[in-house]
């Protein structure tokens, strides 16, 4: 793929024109490059709201609350599913007059806009169709650190009269910190990579268009395999900095209980 990268190619031609570091320049030149690089931030913003509230629900349904196991099977149901049938459920639900824009219509809001049609909503709407999906992940990881956090630590910290913010602050969150350190990495290279759900939903119009979906495009649809092997090895890149910079934010050490 790398090697491919430096070429102009087309898939068929058996020779391949050596363009040097062009194909990089154009990444980084092309207004319809850049552009879906912008489409990336609504996902990112999306995961970082589904880690904020998986964090919340693991807290919450981690200690004794009533029908707790019903409430994980809830919120961890969706991971399971497979994205192409959750990618088609949504087109119902978001399409004109279905199941949203009904569930509105109840609540008295009767002027809605085109979920996935319109430029400045569409984004939006795939982006809380991929929280919805993904947020199970999170949720069982959370679930399962704070889990193993011993009781005694919550039972000295009651003695002491701590408050359920303080036991989040100072119990929770430092004894997770590598999990939420991973879950992070795993959002933010997510949310560069998604593909499925705005493809199936969409198929990039509208300005949903992301960085894979064009580099698929740009590769197998207009058939210019040079470019499209400089994007892939451009997005590989930018996972790679990330997981650096992820390995020096959250060092591979146990977190220290305040």
């Amino acid at each position: 793929m790398i090697s491919y990268s430096f070429t102009s190619w087309d898939g068929l031609d058996p020779e391949m024109k050596n363009v040097g570091w062009d194909n990089y320049v154009r990444i980084f030149t092309r207004p319809e490059i850049l552009r879906v690089f912008l489409v990336s931030t609504y996902y990112l913003a999306g995961a970082i709201l589904q880690l904020v509230l998986a964090l919340y629900f693991a807290v919450i349904l981690s200690f004794s609350t009533r029908f707790r196991n019903f409430f994980k099977g809830i919120l961890f149901f969706p991971y399971l599913v497979n994205g192409v049938a959750i990618g088609i459920a949504f087109l119902f639900f978001f399409r004109p007059d279905g199941t949203l824009d009904v569930l509105l219509g109840i609540l008295g809001f009767t002027d809605t806009p085109l979920w996935l049609g319109d430029r400045e909503v569409a984004n939006y709407s795939l982006a809380a169709t991929s929280v919805w999906r993904y947020m199970g992940l999170n949720f069982v990881l959370f679930l399962g650190a704070i889990q193993s956090i011993p009781e005694e630590i919550y039972e000295a910290a009651d003695l002491d009269g701590a408050t359920g913010w303080h036991k989040v602050r100072h119990i929770i969150v430092p004894a997770i910190s590598q999990i939420i350190g991973l879950s992070l990495i795993l959002a933010i290279s997510g949310a560069l990579s998604v593909f499925e759900i705005p493809f199936i939903m969409t198929g990039g119009a509208n300005g949903t268009e992301t960085f894979v979906i064009k580099t698929v495009d740009t590769a197998f649809k207009f058939r210019k395999f040079g470019l499209g092997s400089a994007m892939a090895v451009v997005l590989l890149l930018f996972v790679v900095i990330i997981s650096v910079v992820q390995k020096k934010l959250f060092p591979e050490e146990k977190g220290d209980l305040v």
